[in-house]
């Protein structure tokens, strides 16, 4: 009998103009949590991928309870024990947590479904494992805390005895976060394996028995988690040091005046339903004011509102003093708004066009850039490149598609972009998302050295460590309800989840 439950030998998985995984082998024990930490790029997803039997890898093999296993697709992978909680749900709203649990694996004939089974056995698996979900209750009516608990008693139907979970605490509040804990610590107690892929590194700490790293599709290194440190691992995963508590130097001399940004009482409809209450706010030089909220509570409605996408059927915006209710998209920037969109790909960068035409985007109609109808090319590629060292975008060219970039410099891209053009107010949504610790480090670094500069940043994420390392004040929102403010001394992820979830003051 093998001493481990999971093994990954010498895996390469090789894709065109890129290995994803370069001789990856690591080992996970019976009645383990694993963890699998690495920048983005670094394999996780493939590596991960190929043990759930989505992908087939070009070299090494994976070994089962010691025997080697070809895994031929999802299925077979959940025949032999494996099962895969993807970060985004693959739920139906409309179904019950019955109806969704046993989709494609339904008991009965093929005539007829045995309802009475299937709740009975979803009834049971839910007991079994303390994850206290309603067989009976439509998905559409669960929390993003209750619908991740579907997700997991999916793959226990199925048989899973190795449960691999991909970025669980994505879109979890604390409390949230607690309780899937509790539950992963359950399910280690009955025996499974589970396999935790986070960039959190708190979190990894606080769940992983041990914890393997990756960097650039290449095993770092496996510790024991009592033996690791969140600085260790980071320098592991990013290999040099990084700083986590960024000082938070004082505002500078031009931290004074009145509000940068305002709304009073904005209201945004769609259909019968509104998506924004009254919400009023204020942004003032100097100061990060941020913006907590469980994704989906209007968040994208409020930046569309601010940078001038949507006009709000009530209230008013005020942009440095001027009533900017109906100006466009344009006016705005020009009156000094810069934008961290939420989605870069979709909504701040055109992936084809290349390095120096996306640093132009949104500003290529200013005169410093023409001569007449014409570009002056010198002048762009000058300040371009000059941009471009200056927030370290690595790139072996300024002519080659912006999609060749990792996730973490088109970032850097985008922030070169927005904030070479000393902007008064800057709006960020989500500025982080999807990047590694050593590129988050480096935005965290650009808010604070611009709140530093006297300029206010209003700043939207769903990741609370975020928020209570960089706000200075911190409104919750809920059902497109601003339902709280606080200052920073006064907020804990607590006490913001606790307002997140209510949808109110905390108590």
């Amino acid at each position: 009998m093998s001493d481990w439950m999971i093994e990954a030998v010498g895996i390469t998985k090789r894709f065109p103009g890129l290995i994803a995984n370069d001789r990856i082998s690591f080992a996970v024990r019976p009645g383990e949590i694993h963890a699998i930490v690495g920048e983005n790029g670094a394999g996780k997803s493939t590596l991960m991928k190929i043990l759930a039997g989505l992908y087939e890898p070009d070299e090494g093999e994976i070994r089962l309870r010691g025997q080697p296993v070809r895994l031929r697709g999802p299925r077979h992978a959940a025949q032999l024990g494996i099962g895969m909680v993807h970060q985004h749900f693959m739920l139906i709203p409309r179904f019950t947590v019955t109806e969704n649990v046993v989709l494609g694996s339904e008991p009965g004939s093929a005539a007829r479904l045995d309802l009475v089974a299937a709740r009975a056995r979803v009834r049971e698996l839910a007991q079994r494992y303390h994850l206290d979900i309603d067989p009976d209750a439509p998905v559409a009516r669960l929390s993003v805390g209750q619908q991740q608990r579907v997700e997991i008693l999916k793959v226990l139907y199925r048989g899973a005895e190795v449960l691999i979970l991909d970025e669980p605490t994505a879109v979890l509040v604390p409390q949230e976060v607690e309780e899937l804990f509790h539950h992963l610590r359950e399910l280690r107690k009955q025996g499974k394996t589970v396999l935790f892929i986070s960039h959190k590194l708190d979190e990894v700490l606080a769940i992983a028995d041990r914890i393997t790293v990756l960097r650039r599709g290449r095993v770092v290194g496996t510790l024991e988690a009592r033996e690791a440190t969140k600085p260790r691992l980071a320098e592991m995963m990013v290999g040099r040091p990084v700083l986590f508590d960024l000082e938070k130097p004082p505002a500078g001399d031009a931290a004074e005046g009145g509000p940068l940004l305002e709304l009073a009482d904005v209201t945004c409809r769609e259909g019968t339903r509104t998506v924004l209450e009254r919400v009023s706010l204020s942004v003032r030089p100097g100061e990060i004011y941020a913006i907590a909220g469980v994704e989906g509570n209007g968040q994208a409605e409020l930046v569309q509102v601010i940078t001038g996408l949507r006009v709000p059927d009530e209230g008013h915006i005020r942009l440095l003093g001027a009533d900017a209710t109906r100006w466009s998209v344009e006016r705005r920037r020009a009156a000094g708004m810069a934008v961290i969109h939420e989605d870069r790909h979709r909504q701040a960068l055109v992936l084809p066009m290349s390095i120096w035409e996306n640093a132009l985007l949104g500003r290529h109609r200013h005169r410093r850039w023409r001569r007449g109808p014409f570009f002056r090319p010198a002048t762009i590629r000058s300040h371009v490149a000059r941009e471009v060292a200056r927030y370290d975008v690595r790139t072996p060219s300024l002519d080659v598609p912006v999609a060749s970039l990792s996730g973490g410099n088109q970032q850097k891209l985008v922030l070169a972009r927005e904030l070479s053009q000393a902007p008064r107010i800057i709006v960020a949504a989500q500025p982080t998302r999807g990047l590694d610790v050593g590129a988050i480090e480096f935005v965290w670094g650009q808010l604070l050295e611009a709140r530093a500069r006297g300029l206010g940043v209003l700043l939207i994420s769903a990741d609370l460590e975020e928020i209570l390392a960089l706000a200075d004040r911190i409104g919750v929102i809920a059902r497109g309800r601003l339902v709280g403010e606080l200052a920073r001394s006064e907020a804990t992820a607590e006490v913001l989840g606790r307002m997140m979830l209510a949808g109110g003051e905390a108590s």
